[in-house]
C-alpha cells in the first residue's frame, strides 16, 4: 500500500532513524562499564559523558553525531534518562534511611535545602541565563545528572539547555574523586566520618561510591546510605517546583486569554515511577539478584543517556560561553562540601 504524501512517519521509519544513535550510545555503555571494571575508581557514568564529549569533538565522529546519530542520541538523552531515574528507586530502602536516626536525616535534609538555595543565589550572582541556575542547583544538591533530567522535565527545559549543567556536575564530581580522599587525614576524619561527608557532599551516586571506597567498607556503607537519603528528596523538590511552575503558567495563560492551556505536570510520571520503585524496594520482597539486575539496567539506561548528553557538548563553545557557569559551579561545590562537613560534625556530637 502506498503511503499518502504528508502522512506521519511509520514506526519502522522512526526506529530506523533512532537505531544508529542508540547503537552508538549502547556501545559507549559497554566501553564505560569495561573501563569501570578495569579501573573501579573511575565511575562508568563519568566515562560515558567523556566518551560523548569526545565523540562530538573528534574529527572522525563529529559528522556522525551531528548527522545520522543525532536523533537516537537525543532520544537517549531524554527518554533513557527517565528510565534510569525510575530504576534508581530500586536502590533506596526507607528502612535503611530511618536507621540513620532523625537527627542525621534532618541534617541531610538541611544540607540539601541550604545547598539548593545557596547554589540558586550563586546563579543569580553570576547572572546565569534561563533555567541553568535551577538545574545546577538541583544536580549539585541532590543526585547529579538524574536530578537535572527530572527538573528539566518539570520546567520544560530544552534538551540542549541541560548539556552545560550535566557537564558541570560531571566535572565537579570527578574533581571530588581525586580531591576529597587527600583531605581525609588533614581534616582528621575517621573512615565513618569521611563516608558521611562524601555521602552528604558529592553529587552523583557513582561519584560517591568511587570517592568513599578509597577509605574502605565502613566509609562506603555510610556514604551510600547518606547519599540515598539525598536522592529521596528528588521527588518533593521536583513536586514543589511543579506546583510553582503550574501557578506561573496559569497566570501567563490568564494574561494571554487562556490561549496556552497545556499545563506542566506537578510530578512527572517517571518521578512517580521512581517513588513506586522506592516503595517496592522498601517492602523487602525483592531478592538480591533482582536488585543487582536493576542496578545494571540503571547503569545501561543512564550511561546511554549521559553519552547522548555528552555528545551535545562542543568544547569550543563551552569554553566561550561556560566560563562564568564553571566558576559558579566550583563555588557551589565548595559550599556543599563545607555544609556537609559541618553536618558530619553535628552528627558526631
Amino acid at each position: 500500500m502506498v503511503k499518502p504524501d504528508g502522512a506521519s512517519p511509520t514506526f519502522g521509519g522512526t526506529a530506523r532513524s533512532l537505531a544508529p544513535g542508540l547503537a552508538a550510545a549502547f556501545g559507549a555503555v559497554v566501553v564505560s562499564l569495561l573501563v569501570h571494571t578495569l579501573v573501579p575508581v573511575v565511575p562508568a557514568m563519568t566515562v560515558a559523558v567523556v566518551l560523548g564529549i569526545a565523540a562530538v569533538n573528534l574529527p572522525g565522529s563529529t559528522a556522525l553525531c551531528q548527522g545520522p546519530w543525532r536523533a537516537g542520541l537525543n532520544f537517549a538523552g531524554k527518554h533513557l534518562m527517565r528510565v534510569g531515574i525510575v530504576i534508581l528507586g530500586l536502590k533506596l530502602s526507607l528502612g535503611d534511611i530511618m536507621d540513620l536516626g532523625w537527627l542525621s536525616v534532618g541534617l541531610v535534609v538541611a544540607v540539601v535545602l541550604l545547598s539548593f538555595a545557596g547554589t540558586l543565589a550563586l546563579g543569580k550572582l553570576f547572572k546565569l541565563d534561563g533555567d541553568t541556575p535551577l538545574l545546577i542547583a538541583t544536580g549539585f544538591s541532590i543526585c547529579g545528572a538524574s536530578a537535572i533530567g527530572a527538573m528539566a522535565a518539570v520546567k520544560g527545559t530544552k534538551h540542549e539547555d541541560t548539556v552545560l549543567p550535566v557537564a558541570l556536575v560531571t566535572l565537579c564530581g570527578t574533581l571530588a574523586i581525586g580531591v576529597l580522599p587527600l583531605l581525609m587525614t588533614p581534616l582528621g576524619l575517621t573512615p565513618l566520618r569521611f563516608g558521611q561527608w562524601v555521602g552528604a557532599g558529592v553529587h552523583d551516586v557513582g561519584q560517591v561510591v568511587a570517592t568513599a571506597q578509597t577509605a574502605g567498607a565502613v566509609a562506603l556503607s555510610a556514604a551510600i546510605v547518606i547519599k540515598l537519603t539525598r536522592v529521596l528528596l528528588l521527588a518533593p523538590i521536583v513536586a514543589v517546583t511543579g506546583v510553582i511552575e503550574r501557578r506561573r503558567h496559569a497566570r501567563s495563560s490568564a494574561l494571554n486569554g487562556g490561549a496556552d492551556s497545556k499545563f506542566p505536570p506537578v510530578i512527572p510520571l517517571f518521578v512517580i515511577g521512581f517513588l513506586l520503585m522506592v516503595a517496592l524496594r522498601s517492602t523487602g520482597w525483592l531478592s538480591e539478584g533482582v536488585i543487582e539486575t536493576g542496578a545494571l539496567l540503571q547503569d545501561i539506561a543512564l550511561g546511554a543517556a549521559l553519552f547522548g548528553l555528552g555528545s551535545s557538548v562542543r568544547v569550543r563553545e563551552l569554553l566561550e560561553t561556560g566560563l562564568r557557569a564553571t566558576v559558579m559551579a566550583l563555588c557551589s561545590w565548595a559550599l556543599i562540601a563545607a555544609l556537609a562537613f559541618g553536618a558530619v560534625h553535628l552528627m558526631a556530637s
